[in-house]
């Protein structure tokens, strides 16, 4: 195998193999650069398992679908399928949630999961995206399942300027569905300064399914102006010190006016008719997610040691549509700010032929204040400022360059201050109000020693052996347990954390030069975990009970030659919980985190050196593990039936010149009128809709 750099978790949590798919573009698929971790290492020394989803596969799936969502979905096995909407819920990553982050800066709000952190950035800005699957503590709260991690471009060039202008057309075979996308990208190096710029912007037009008919505008991504802007600029001070400083900021606003015609659950969707209300005081999405990042690198701080320090902000606000579920009504928002510092040494221990040693040290520091409201400033839950101080140790050892050791400890010491406040007068299923009631706020006090193992023995090529032990650490959906409240004091609410084992082991290599492979098996544990259920009268709520989601996942990708690739990827899970903490696991999680098998298939050819021509297959298999209540005939939240269904996507690229490409992406492309898991699982009528008939998107490429 060819020499990859990759860069692991600071704790050694989680490690890394790639899993690039776009060898036809790419000529040296295998040398992938990991930045977003701590360390830089050879990938014969990581002991588990992430995917890594390259730049130009992230430009082909742009040619399909600009949602992130969708493009995470077709390139990461073992997430959930996304919803189609502004909404990512139900897409979590081995059944639990996911930390997001934009170069290692936190965009979920876990204190008050929003379900907006995956659409957070336009593709057309990210280099790629690393996937750690599984548990993992190394940025922090809420990476239970593991984390999603943006990469944004970064200039890769000598000359004074260089760049890439896109402009293209999205739309379907009906009227009104016209939309126009966007971008630009502009980078240099003058002296020791180097600099990136990108700009994007996308309207959609209205969105139907296969029939024609207007999709539901609840959370629709449908008449939306997306904005997205990127600014990187960096100095080399020596060739051992390098100081970074980034802007990158995302605005999503809709200003759809279309009615709303509720279906029934399982026979007729949830559509789009007619002109809305108008109760709407701000457009629906993402107004503002502003991310501000420095950095500092030395290479040579003293003997044998290296120096890494980085320091961010976050402002962020989403909001979603106008609801009648509150007392008089009104649109609630989330809005979070982040301040935080990254610290990381790394010293060298020993450097002999058959062994190194090395031990990386820091720590990590976080301020997250959270809050959820009404557009009118009522608050639905109260401000959260959240302090966690966490340093963190981690030992590798390399022996005969064949067999990798990782341990390390992270101490999470966690304050989070908490206001007083009223809860919301909502809406109960028998069509009365709740009664509002004072809350005392006060301080509550989190910590706790999470650790990690891991091992790789690299035997031959076709055979490499990787076995780890991570934890994770998060206080999740705070926001939502204090909102519910039926306690005149947050003392007597379970607040407790969530501390998930994850276990994993895996094989991996390649068989042939056209060959290579990977199969992973894993099992997390919670003492404590968080699931929505709906209780006696139809309302939701948090269940806190022990836990177990295990799994496997694996792929297979074929070259058998320079003109032709495919090859695809199978998910599955289950998850278990012990609902009375008795030992018994009779029950189950339900679908809103246990999402179903998935395969993932994809033939890529070049049939011409200027032609480029593929076919994506994501088929999800039927979800039938529970019964509908035996006098209703309803199912509960998330434990709806979801049958199967597959959808294709055709993607391609015609290279007129050296600078000039055209490219043809066909969404859906047989036109099939399905619904996504999200409308079968959740079981609900206002829930039940339609997926996205087919669409096209044509584009121009200058590049320059």
């Amino acid at each position: 195998m060819k020499k990859a750099l990759l860069s692991a978790a600071c704790l050694g949590t989680t490690t890394v193999f790639a899993q690039v798919k776009d060898t036809l573009q790419t000529k040296n698929v295998d040398e992938v650069v990991m930045t977003a971790s701590r360390k830089k290492e050879n990938i014969k020394e990581v002991p588990s398992s992430i995917t890594v989803v390259g730049e130009k596969q992230i430009q082909s799936q742009l040619t399909v679908n600009s949602d992130i969502t969708s493009i995470l979905q077709y390139t990461v096995p073992s997430l959930g399928t996304n919803s189609g909407q502004t909404s990512n819920s139900g897409q979590t990553l081995r059944g639990r949630q996911v930390l997001v982050l934009i170069d290692g800066i936190p965009q979920s709000t876990p204190l008050r999961n929003g379900a907006r952190d995956l659409r957070t950035i336009d593709p057309s800005a990210i280099e790629r995206i690393e996937v750690i699957k599984g548990a993992s503590s190394i940025y922090g709260n809420g990476a239970d399942g593991g984390i999603i991690n943006y990469i944004t471009k970064r200039s890769k060039t000598d000359k004074k300027i260089s760049g890439v202008s896109q402009i293209g057309l999205t739309g379907q075979p009906y009227g009104g569905t016209l939309g126009v996308r966007a971008s630009q990208l502009l980078t240099g190096k003058i002296n020791k300064f180097d600099y990136t710029l990108s700009l994007a912007y996308e309207r959609t037009g209205y969105t139907k399914d296969g029939d024609g008919v207007l999709i539901s505008p609840t959370y629709s991504i449908a008449k939306m102006d997306n904005y997205n802007g990127l600014l990187k600029i960096g100095y080399d001070i020596n060739e051992n010190q390098r100081i970074e400083a980034s802007y990158i900021g995302y605005s999503s606003r809709s200003d759809l006016n279309v009615g709303l015609k509720t279906g029934k659950y399982g026979i007729t969707p949830t559509i789009g008719e007619g002109i809305g209300k108008g109760l709407e005081t701000t457009p629906q999405g993402t107004p503002k997610n502003h991310n501000i990042r420095v950095s500092y690198d030395n290479k040579n701080l003293f003997a044998g040691t290296s120096l890494n320090i980085n320091l961010y902000y976050q402002d962020f606000k989403t909001v979603y549509g106008y609801s009648d579920t509150f007392f008089n009504g009104g649109q609630s928002n989330v809005i979070s700010q982040k301040k935080g510092a990254r610290i990381n040494l790394d010293t060298q221990l020993w450097n002999s032929p058959n062994s190194q040693g090395e031990i990386i040290y820091g720590a990590d520091i976080l301020n997250d204040q959270t809050v959820q409201k009404l557009e009118d400033g009522r608050f639905w839950t109260p401000n959260m400022s959240m302090t966690n101080i966490a340093p963190f140790v981690l030992a590798k050892i390399d022996l005969f360059k064949k067999f990798t050791i990782k341990g390390g400890l992270r101490y999470e010491n966690i304050k989070v201050n908490v206001d007083d406040f009223n809860t919301l007068s909502t809406l109960k299923s028998d069509g009365t109000f709740t009664k509002s009631i004072p809350v005392a706020g006060g301080k509550l006090s989190y910590n706790a020693l999470v650790g990690n193992i891991g091992v790789r023995y690299n035997i031959e090529p076709y055979i490499n052996l990787f076995g780890s032990f991570s934890q994770a650490y998060s206080i999740n959906e705070l926001g939502r347990i204090l909102r519910t409240s039926t306690s005149e004091t947050i003392k007597n609410l379970e607040t407790k954390p969530i501390i998930v084992n994850n276990y994993e082991l895996g094989a991996t290599g390649q068989l042939s030069s056209w060959l290579n492979y990977e199969l992973t098996s894993y099992v997390s544990t919670s003492k404590l975990g968080a699931s929505f259920v709906q209780s006696p009268d139809r309302a939701l709520m948090i269940q806190r009970s022990p836990e177990i989601v295990y799994g496997v996942e694996g792929f297979l990708h074929f070259t058998p030659a320079k003109w032709i690739q495919f090859g695809g990827s199978y998910s599955w899970m289950e998850g278990i919980t012990s609902v009375k903490d008795d030992g018994d696991y009779s029950a189950k999680i339900n679908n809103s985190r246990i999402s179903a098998p998935k395969v993932l298939a994809y033939v890529q050819a070049r049939p011409i050196p200027t032609l480029s021509i593929g076919l994506d297959m994501l088929h999800s298999f039927q979800q039938n593990r529970f019964e509908p209540n035996a006098k209703t005939g309803l199912y509960a939240y998330g434990e709806g039936y979801v049958p199967e269904y597959t959808v294709f996507n055709f993607k391609s690229s015609y290279e007129v010149s050296n600078n000039w490409r055209l490219s043809l992406g066909i969404e859906n492309l047989f036109n099939k009128v399905y619904q996504p898991a999200i409308s079968w699982w959740t079981a609900r009528d206002s829930d039940f809709t339609n997926a996205l008939g087919l669409r096209g998107t044509f584009m121009i490429e200058y590049k320059f």
